[in-house]
């Protein structure tokens, strides 16, 4: 997905990885992003989205999610999905997988010398699984995954707040 906004005041950037990028991981890219404008950290941390695969470049995110978002307050509908590059794991600090393959495949794209993060999306939750694909299901399965990136969003704020951005940046 790409970002709008200028990134110049951004002090950590945030790259969700799904397969296609057009359920998961926009889902939870739109997520972070109301929730990070909530806390008033929407100019420190810019998140984005893409996928390890190109089945979808250019596409809107999946009418199930949008819908199901929507719902809920979300708005996925200027989001287009893109494909993870090499220059990923250089501009972003944080790469976050959906799921365990996605973390794998991660794992032995990046680059020997890249000082990103990695970890699992559901990494800040103590049960720490991993967020299912929706994608061959039905609006039911699209429910369960926004319920899961919903709980997972207000731990990432924190895990922000507290670790990685300045102390003069925090917010309570």
């Amino acid at each position: 997905m790409h970002a709008d906004k200028s990134l110049a005041d951004k002090s950590l950037k945030v790259l969700i990885v799904c397969t296609g990028n057009i359920c998961r991981s926009p889902t939870a890219e739109a997520l972070l992003r109301h929730h990070l404008s909530l806390a008033g950290l929407d100019r420190q941390v810019e998140v984005d989205s893409a996928g390890t695969d190109g089945y979808h470049v250019g596409e809107a995110p999946s009418g199930e999610a949008v819908t199901c978002a929507a719902a809920r307050g979300y708005d996925l509908s200027g989001l287009r999905a893109r494909q993870l590059a090499s220059k990923d794991f250089d501009d972003f600090d944080l790469i976050l997988a959906m799921d365990r393959h996605h973390l794998r495949q991660l794992e032995h794209r990046r680059p020997k010398g890249a000082a990103c993060r990695l970890a699992l999306f559901l990494s800040v939750l103590p049960e720490a699984g991993e967020v299912q694909d929706p994608y061959y299901g039905g609006r039911a399965d699209y429910e369960h995954m926004l319920e899961v990136v919903e709980g997972a969003v207000p731990a990432w704020i924190e895990a922000f707040k507290r670790d990685c951005l300045p102390s003069d940046d925090r917010r309570s």
